[in-house]
């Protein structure tokens, strides 16, 4: 599920071609359950998202709610009835089809406003990707305190059913490169990530800053312009130290350390 306005999942996974189509008419966007508001989530999946040249489905079994730049209409011109947010009209959808998959994942926007909110309301964890350096600590501060907030505002619309909220379970460090060491970096925000944690607040009592750390390589700025995960580009040195093998390891640590309940 793509929440960012900026569409950089869906514009990777689908090409622009493709994608040039929903955000030309808005039909098949997740903001098109919004407003107009006749669409349904069910609908706007689109299977094995991932095409060769030929329209060969190169990774089967991954499918994508695509966003288009429109979606930041849900900030402004979006006007919800206060009664039903725009986070309860996606989670009552979502759940028409979340049991037809092992994992959902939402990509959201380092901030918590009401695109986020959809995807914030309706996880079971959260992890947080980070850069080693101050402003990436400043940023998981703010995160917090604002998904904290959020919490407050949208708890008289959860039913037991839904669970408990989201906490943040994790910290990725990503973009690390070579010969660089992040352990001042890596220090300061396990201080932090404890505060929190020790505070109650916004963390789980399990969070931590993952172990495996995605570095910093030419083969993600070549995935990204191929329209191609990760996975599906030629390796580069030794099949056993490739960053796909970096997402590989981090897939296994977040299943790993996902509460019971989610396992």
């Amino acid at each position: 599920m793509d929440f960012d306005t900026q569409s950089n999942a869906s514009i990777w996974l689908m090409k622009l071609e493709r994608w040039n189509k929903i955000n030309s008419t808005g039909v098949g966007s997740v903001y098109s359950i919004f407003d107009p508001g006749t669409a349904r989530l069910k609908d706007c999946v689109i299977k094995d998202v991932v095409e060769g040249k030929d329209g060969e489905k190169l990774l089967p079994g991954l499918d994508l709610v695509p966003t288009t730049f429109n979606l930041v209409d849900l900030e402004g011109e979006y006007k919800p009835d206060p009664k039903r947010p725009s986070y309860v009209i996606f989670q009552e959808q979502l759940a028409e089809i979340e049991k037809n998959y092992d994992f959902i994942l939402f990509d959201c926007p380092p901030n918590v406003l009401r695109a986020s909110q959809n995807g914030v309301y309706c996880a079971g964890e959260i992890y947080v990707p980070s850069n080693p350096d101050a402003l990436s600590l400043i940023g998981f501060t703010l995160l917090v305190e604002k998904l904290l907030r959020f919490q407050q505002q949208s708890a008289s619309f959860r039913t037991t059913a839904m669970g408990p909220a989201s906490q943040v379970y994790g910290i990725v460090f990503n973009s690390i490169k070579a010969n660089t060491d992040i352990e001042v970096p890596k220090m300061r925000m396990q201080l932090r990530l404890n505060q929190f944690k020790t505070q109650k607040r916004g963390c789980a009592p399990t969070a931590k800053i993952c172990t495996t750390q995605i570095r910093d390589a030419m083969i993600v700025r070549r995935a990204v312009t191929l329209g191609l995960p990760v996975f599906l580009v030629g390796t580069e040195g030794n099949d056993e130290d490739t960053v796909a093998n970096d997402y590989l390891k981090l897939a296994n640590e977040i299943i790993e350390n996902a509460p019971p309940e989610n396992r």
